[in-house]
């Protein structure tokens, strides 16, 4: 079934407005670049939020402990981010509803309801650490983290309830701005550009590859897609209003996204690689904190405060980004539609879930005694678990072609897209036991899970090429075709092989939850 919808609806972005009912190409230079400037944000973002507390973190480590050997994989994220979140874009664009509510009405609300709880639990202890973060940096200015993070909380609420899409969006893009900090970050450091170059394209590992040198670049290309980026980018671009007529300027923010955030990472590890690697081993990093008071000593205190402002705002985005996708969850759930553009007594819902994840996760963060360090561990574990199952899905939602129409993936697509999950699947789970059951060989569970997928994908993908529909015709601008209600739509095709796929993760997120649950009470009470 097809239902053209030819009314356009008013974005409102923070560097310009696209009016209700323009539909008019674009035609100049001066006249596209206009358009994007209005357009762009969700993509930007939802990447720049990647390289959070978490993220700076990991960056910081890979500099210190390891020089600039690790910057080749870097380059590696940027297909990556492009792929997986370009289907979430489209999908967001497409069919105008929330990731959460789209699992629910399409794979039912078993697969829905898990991944809307699942999510809403992973970023809460997300939150927690990215307070972690504000902690720490403002620590290096002898902030007590009883005044920084209620500070941070009102800030992020007060941004968030504006009850203005562009005000939000315009106070997103200050703070992507203060990225910028990391320049002068870099010319106080002074890396060494020869060698940082040369290590961004030529893979190499200092020390050879170590158990932990793998489980460091795995926890590097594993921060490449957060289950929780694909629920915030297709919600934001639901509430920003961005129909298939823009779909080619959110894919451009996209791309601008991704390849900003891997220079910002990059730049984190050679800062680190020139301050601090020279003056210690593999096993020099200890946290954020130690690395922006290592870099107040080493380099000098303006280092040391550029890196801890940088590691704040890093945290503040996080936090942002991580919370309002928990509210886009929420709206998934109770069917409801309400956004930023909705004044907080018009949506007490949507803001109060915001509101309440802040609080009570600065609370733990501020509990004396409280196991962050547990936290921290349970977020990546948890990331590794869901990751795979994330990932299939949107997979599966960018081929459905009732909800889809002419905006399914292609046959090329779906061979790249099947082969970086397939990657991240064997990262993923990697780096999940390895997190938990610290004496594994990584590098032996690593190779074996390598051979098993390639094999898999040698066998699976001609398989799947060989049952995949032809192209159907539709006699609609395919700018103009949106999804038509999803109640109207008839369920999805089941086959034997999507059965034995979604039972597979059945039985994977149910022995992997058990295994979790029982190696943190292990740890827990140690």
């Amino acid at each position: 079934m097809e239902r053209e919808r030819t009314k356009v609806q008013q974005i409102s972005g923070a560097f310009g407005t696209i009016k209700e009912h323009d539909t008019g190409d674009r035609r100049g230079l001066r006249a596209r670049f206009l358009t994007l400037l209005a357009i762009i944000g969700p993509g930007l973002i939802v990447m720049i939020g990647d390289n959070d507390a978490g993220g700076v973190s990991t960056y910081a480590q890979a500099g210190q402990n390891f020089g600039y050997t690790l910057l080749w994989t870097l380059p590696l994220l940027i297909p990556v981010l492009i792929i997986i979140q370009e289907m979430v874009a489209r999908l967001g664009a497409v069919t105008a509803v929330g990731y959460g509510r789209l699992i629910r009405e399409r794979l039912g609300r078993y697969w829905g309801n898990l991944s809307i709880f699942s999510i809403l639990f992973l970023n809460f202890l997300i939150i927690i650490t990215e307070f972690i973060g504000v902690e720490y940096s403002m620590q290096y200015f002898g902030v007590s983290k009883y005044v920084a993070v209620p500070v941070a909380i009102l800030l992020l609420f007060a941004v968030t309830a504006s009850g203005s899409f562009k005000r939000w969006e315009r106070f997103m893009m200050l703070f992507v701005a203060i990225n910028l900090l990391v320049v002068p970050l870099l010319i106080v450091t002074k890396p060494h550009l020869t060698a940082a170059v040369h290590h961004f394209v030529v893979p190499g590992i200092s020390g050879g590859a170590t158990s932990t040198a793998v489980l460091l670049i795995i926890s590097i290309i594993g921060t490449t897609i957060a289950p929780w980026q694909l629920f915030f980018q297709e919600s934001n671009i639901v509430d920003k209003k961005i129909s298939p007529r823009w779909l080619n300027y959110e894919r451009v923010d996209t791309i601008l996204g991704s390849i900003v955030v891997v220079i910002g990472a990059s730049a984190l590890v050679a800062v680190c690689a020139a301050g601090l690697s020279r003056h210690g081993d593999t096993t020099s990093f200890t946290s954020a904190l130690g690395v922006a008071q290592g870099l107040g000593h080493r380099v000098g205190h303006g280092a040391g405060a550029l890196f801890s402002l940088v590691l704040l705002n890093a945290s503040i985005i996080g936090a942002t980004c991580v919370t309002l996708a928990s509210s886009y969850a929420i709206n998934d759930l109770s069917g409801s539609n309400k956004g930023l553009d909705v004044r907080f007594s018009e949506a007490k819902g949507f803001y109060g879930g915001f509101a309440a994840l802040l609080v009570v996760a600065g609370v733990v963060t501020l509990i004396p005694g409280a196991p962050l360090a547990l936290i921290t561990l349970a977020v990546q574990a948890i990331c590794g678990l869901m990751l795979p199952s994330t990932t299939i899905i949107v997979l599966l939602l960018a081929n459905d072609r009732e909800i889809m129409g002419p905006w399914v993936n292609s046959k090329g697509l779906n061979i790249a897209a099947v082969i970086i999950i397939t990657a991240l699947v064997v990262l993923s789970f990697t780096m999940m036991i390895s997190t938990l059951f610290t004496s594994v060989d990584v590098i032996g569970l690593l190779e074996v899970l390598s051979v098993v997928a390639t094999i898999g994908l040698i066998i699976g993908l001609p398989i799947g090429l060989r049952r995949s529909e032809p192209p159907r015709i539709y006699d609609i601008d395919r700018r103009d075709w949106r999804t038509p209600r999803l109640t109207l739509l008839a369920p999805m095709v089941s086959s034997r092989a999507r059965r034995l796929l979604m039972r597979g993760q059945s039985a994977y997120l149910l022995i992997a939850g058990v295994v979790l649950v029982v190696r943190f009470i292990q740890l827990a009470t140690k």
